[in-house]
């Protein structure tokens, strides 16, 4: 989903609003933010059952 949102990011078309670009800014932003949150919780979780063996 990540490369979506970048690949949108660079895909707008010109001709709207400047509205329209600070809010898919926004949404862009906070999504690749929570993409990488998650990627890190996930990373943190699997580094510690191989710690303990599981």
């Amino acid at each position: 989903m990540m490369f979506e949102w970048i690949n949108l990011g660079f895909n707008l078309a010109d001709g709207h609003s400047t509205g329209f670009y600070v809010v898919h800014g926004i949404l862009i932003a906070v999504n690749l933010v929570l993409g990488v949150a998650l990627a890190l919780i996930g990373w943190r979780g699997l580094s510690r059952r191989r710690a303990r063996g599981e």
